[in-house]
């Protein structure tokens, strides 16, 4: 679907969102369609929920009113629930904007992604990881509240522990680590280039939000998706024509270097070497820092390969005649 042409429902969850990120909110979900509906949810008898009258005229947003029972009980919820199956059966929307820090959410979201909806979850850095990932994307309230020119990773990434997030289900959550970003790009990378395809930038972007729910460029400290990947060691955005492309960034050792190295090494050998781990080895020693992954491979068998002087048999290297 178009995402320009997508109806959302945007339900705003009142005592768990604080009404000064409205206007961000209604901006994100601008960016991906229309929002057809726009309520907010709240018992707004509470004295507590005043500041939210300038802010609901401003921007025609429709309050449900929703007493309180009960102390201490979010009442919000079920009515938020029941509106939002009652909108998904209706077919008018392609998606839903769900906006509250409460897990109790998680369950909707699961369930209108399974009758096919684009949910886009938002809330606030204390949201717990349980409905960040039952979302298909993750908005950090604090984070796209700020201005461009103050960007700034306000929050801390994960540690290198491969569980992303914590065990607890009210554990609150920090963004993927970049260097987990990373991996994900370089696998993405070598997997085209071992097809021969090119590695647009919008499809980085793409696969990094269905990787990563909560994933924005805003959590590292940047604007732009090109900048951010740009930040990375080994990976560079290059635009050719109307596009932009991902890539691993060249080393300084050229294919002539390698080649020669590989040539000299399979002469002194009596004309073959009989293992590509003896080649790997020499190149690393040759060539500090060698990696494969480097010129767009994944094997050293596929690097070598693409020399049009060496062939290989049954893991022996040798020159073609």
């Amino acid at each position: 679907m178009e995402q320009k042409d997508s109806r959302f429902a945007v339900l705003i969850d009142a005592d768990n969102v604080s009404p000064k990120y409205i206007k961000y909110i209604l901006d994100e979900v601008s960016d991906q369609g229309v929002a057809t509906y726009k309520r907010i949810y709240g018992d707004w008898t509470d004295i507590s929920k005043k500041s939210w009258k300038e802010q609901l005229l401003r921007y025609s947003i429709n309050p449900i009113q929703q007493y309180s029972n009960t102390n201490g009980k979010n009442s919000t919820d079920s009515a938020m629930i029941i509106d939002a199956m009652d909108i998904l059966y209706s077919g008018n929307v392609e998606g839903f904007c769900l906006v509250s820090s409460d897990s109790d959410f998680t369950k909707l979201a699961q369930r209108l992604r399974e009758s096919g909806m684009f949910v886009l979850g938002m809330g606030e850095q204390k949201t717990p990881s349980s409905f960040r990932v039952a979302c298909d994307a993750f908005k950090i309230l604090e984070i796209i509240s700020q201005n461009e020119d103050d960007i700034s990773p306000a929050i801390t990434a994960v540690s290198e522990n491969p569980a992303r997030y914590g065990t607890s289900q009210d554990e609150t959550p920090s963004i993927t680590s970049k260097a987990e970003i990373e991996r994900t790009v370089s696998r993405v990378l070598t997997e085209n280039n071992d097809h021969g395809k090119n590695t647009t930038l919008s499809e980085i972007g793409s696969i990094l939000q269905k990787k990563f729910s909560e994933f924005d460029v805003r959590n590292y400290g940047y604007s732009k998706l090109s900048t951010f990947l740009e930040s990375m060691n080994d990976i560079e955005v290059l635009k050719t024509g109307h596009n932009y492309l991902v890539k691993e960034r060249q080393n300084t050792v050229s294919r002539q270097q390698i080649e020669k190295c590989i040539t000299d090494l399979i002469c002194s050998n009596g004309g073959h070497i009989d293992n590509l781990s003896i080649i790997h080895d020499a190149l690393r020693n040759r060539f500090p820092g060698f990696d494969v992954k480097q010129y767009g491979y994944s094997r050293i068998s596929s690097f070598i390969n693409s020399f049009k002087k060496f062939k290989i048999t049954n893991n022996t290297v040798q020159m073609k005649q």
